[in-house]
C-alpha cells in the first residue's frame, strides 16, 4: 500500500543515525582544526606583509587579514574549547614553508608572491566554509555562516590587488601613465623653432 511504503522507506535505524552523528562530529573537528591552522597563518603572514609590502593596497589588505582573522580565531578557539578539540598553537609545515619563502622576498616581488598566496588560500577557504555552513553541528554551522561574507570580501580584494601587483598597475597608477612623459626642457627655451637659432 502507498501509505506503508512511504513510512518504511526513509526511517533510519539507530545505527544509521549514530553513524551519521559520528561522521558529522569528525567533520566538525577536522574543520575546526583546519580553520584554526589557516586563521593563524593569515595573521602571521599579514604581520609579515605589513612590514615588507611596498604597495599601499597590499599593506592595507595585510592589516585587514590581521584584524579579521584575529577576531575569527578567537571565536573559533572558544568553540574548540566547548567541544574539547585541541587546536595547533604553531604553524603547520605548509604554512611555515610559505612564511619562510615570503620572508626572503622584498618590494614588488614580495607583493606579487604574497597576493598570489592570499588569492589561492581564500579560494580554498571560501569553498571549505561554504561546506561547513551546511554542517550538522550547530556551532560550526553558525561560525562558518557568520564568517563566510568576510572571507568572500577578502577573496574579492585578493583578486583585485593580485591583478594590480601582477601587472604593475599598483605602481604605475601612482605616477604618470607610461608614454606620456616628455623630456625636461631648460627654462626659456619655449620659443618657436624659427626663433631658436637666433638666440645662439
Amino acid at each position: 500500500m502507498p501509505g506503508d511504503t512511504t513510512t518504511q522507506k526513509g526511517s533510519p535505524t539507530t545505527a544509521e543515525t549514530s553513524a551519521k552523528g559520528a561522521k558529522g562530529s569528525a567533520a566538525a573537528t577536522t574543520f575546526i582544526t583546519k580553520a584554526a591552522e589557516g586563521g593563524k597563518a593569515e595573521v602571521e603572514l599579514g604581520n609579515l606583509a605589513s612590514s615588507k609590502a611596498s604597495s599601499p593596497d597590499v599593506k592595507s589588505f595585510a592589516q585587514m587579514m590581521v584584524t579579521d582573522h584575529t577576531k575569527a580565531n578567537e571565536e573559533l578557539m572558544s568553540i574548540a574549547k566547548t567541544k574539547n578539540v585541541t587546536v595547533p598553537t604553531d604553524l603547520d609545515a605548509k604554512h611555515k614553508s610559505t612564511r619562510d619563502r615570503l620572508d626572503k622576498l622584498n618590494g614588488a616581488a614580495f607583493d606579487k608572491a604574497y597576493m598570489a598566496d592570499m588569492l589561492k588560500d581564500h579560494q580554498t577557504d571560501v569553498k571549505e566554509f561554504e561546506t561547513a555552513s551546511q554542517s550538522a553541528d550547530p556551532d560550526v554551522k553558525a561560525f562558518a555562516s557568520k564568517t563566510l561574507p568576510t572571507l568572500r570580501h577578502h577573496l574579492e580584494e585578493a583578486q583585485r590587488i593580485s591583478k594590480q601587483v601582477a601587472s604593475g598597475a599598483a605602481a604605475s597608477s601612482m605616477g604618470a601613465s607610461p608614454g606620456t612623459t616628455t623630456p625636461e626642457r631648460p627654462k626659456g627655451t619655449t620659443k618657436s623653432s624659427g626663433d631658436a637659432g637666433k638666440d645662439k
